[in-house]
């Protein structure tokens, strides 16, 4: 099996659980405790031995093949799609790695539930907000980006109308809008957003 095969099969486990998260983030907008309350549903599937260990495979060969496909083929890309493509998976790449640490970090070392709270602190705290949420954005809108790419070189078909490029641009504003919902929603203080103390070693405090 080779690279892009398993670069493949590793980014659509990845989208499965990448899904579900940004479902949970989506639900925020009804407040924390919903999220909560939804997460708390969704660990049932993801978080136990089985999953989590094939999440992890998963993200290690997408991080591994994504960076070798990005050597190999950042200086052919010449389209504006296929630079997205290896520019939005390098970020990912990046973000994946980060992320991972953060998480498991928390987790382990820090003893906190990784839940709404956990990537709130950051959001709703300035001046670390300026980092957050450039950081946490383009993690959304290069996983839109990279779908997107996608899309464009694979699909040959016209739907509703639209070009397989206009379907791929649909879907990248789609990422782009539901990225601005997701911000609405964990830092919107109209629900009353209160970072419990624990979560203060995360924001310095």
């Amino acid at each position: 099996m080779n690279i892009k095969r398993l670069h493949s099969i590793s980014g659509i486990t990845l989208s499965l659980f990448i899904a579900l998260h940004l479902c949970n983030h989506f639900y925020s907008i009804f407040g924390a405790e919903e999220h909560l309350r939804l997460m708390k549903d969704l660990r049932l599937f993801y978080r136990n031995i089985v999953v989590e260990t094939i999440l992890l495979l998963s993200v290690g060969i997408q991080v591994t093949s994504g960076l070798l496909l990005f050597r190999k083929k950042r200086k052919t890309a010449i389209t504006k799609f296929e630079k997205l493509h290896i520019y939005s998976g390098l970020y990912l790449a990046i973000f994946l790695i980060i992320h991972l640490t953060a998480v498991l970090g928390g987790r382990i070392y820090l003893h906190l539930d990784t839940n709404f709270y956990f990537g709130a602190a950051g959001l709703n705290s300035f001046p670390l907000n300026l980092f957050f949420v450039p950081y946490y954005g383009l993690a959304i809108i290069s996983v839109f980006g990279h779908i997107a790419s996608v899309h464009n070189n694979k699909m040959k078909k016209i739907i509703f109308g639209l070009t397989p490029k206009r379907q791929a641009k649909f879907i990248l504003v789609t990422g782009v809008c539901l990225t601005m919902v997701i911000f609405y929603g964990l830092t919107n203080h109209l629900h009353g957003i209160t970072i419990p103390k624990e979560y203060n070693i995360l924001i310095g405090k």
